[in-house]
């Protein structure tokens, strides 16, 4: 494809603008319901600290400047959405939650520095192993980081926790990184495998949410109908568990108290007549 440095730069700002807003929905559900249940902790602390080494890579290959900033503004945000998790997950302070956001910003932002002056002379020496190990390390916690998820998933037999929103957007990101990689004058292998398995690894779990969550809605409506049939008759149930086999039911034991009231009123006036008719034959003697 011919070098076109116009679409390059056009591609990496719209993936680069997607890549900024992603986790703008995500942070906005969390805050909304007060809950990060069902998602992982892991995957945003784990992408924050893959900003750090993707941007690395990016400042010391010098790709367009959307692609640069891109790690740095999207390890903020993952950082952000793990403190999110610190507050309404493990329900630390607020104060404390914030002094971890920015303590982890500060860590890994000094490293990220750190990391650039210390490979950058190797780099134009035409040393390129130390970059391409922040290049292939950034892909391998990228991707690695949705395995928890995928496991909170696993748990839950549905995705909850996550917006759908934050997903999609993710992925189309990742797609206009890749094509704005097509217009430079050679394409960045590394960053390419990283955008594509961004792509693949969040098309995974919208695949997971559209089979998933259906089912788990429908399983939720059959178990409240359930509870709601046996509240509606609790007699029922009540006394086939209280009455044993081998004991009659209490409208039998109660028709049979009747009979037995019934006898004894008929029998009274025979047992009266016949003790009068003695009294009269004991006179008579």
């Amino acid at each position: 494809m011919p070098v076109n440095r116009a679409a390059e730069n056009a591609l990496g700002t719209i993936g680069t603008v997607c890549w900024t807003v992603q986790l703008l929905p995500q942070l906005w559900y969390s805050y909304r319901l007060k809950s990060t249940e069902g998602l992982s902790e892991w995957l945003m602390l784990i992408w924050g600290i893959a900003g750090a080494f993707l941007g690395t890579y990016s400042v010391v290959q010098n790709l367009n400047i959307p692609l640069i900033l891109q790690p740095q503004l999207f390890g903020v945000l993952s950082f952000v959405s793990w403190a999110q998790c610190q507050y309404y997950g493990r329900k630390r302070s607020k104060a404390v939650s914030i002094a971890m956001f920015f303590a982890a910003v500060v860590i890994f932002a000094g490293f990220e520095a750190g990391m650039i002056y210390a490979i950058f002379p190797s780099y134009r020496a035409g040393n390129m192993a130390p970059v391409q190990f922040f290049g292939i390390f950034s892909t391998i916690l990228i991707s690695g980081a949705l395995l928890p998820q995928y496991y909170e998933i696993y748990k839950y037999k549905e995705v909850v926790g996550i917006s759908l929103l934050f997903m999609s957007v993710d992925l189309l990101g990742g797609v206009f990184n890749d094509l704005s990689l097509a217009f430079k004058d050679h394409f960045d292998v590394v960053a390419g495998v990283t955008y594509s398995l961004v792509v693949l690894l969040d098309g995974i779990v919208i695949l997971c949410a559209l089979i998933l969550n259906p089912i788990a809605r429908r399983r939720r409506k059959r178990l409240a109908a359930a509870e709601s049939s046996s509240v509606a008759d609790p007699g029922a149930n009540s006394t086939q568990l209280s009455t044993p086999h081998n004991l009659p039911f209490p409208s039998e034991s109660l028709r049979s108290t009747e009979a037995e009231r019934a006898g004894e009123a008929e029998n009274r006036p025979r047992t009266e007549k016949i003790e009068v008719d003695l009294e009269k034959g004991a006179a008579e003697a």
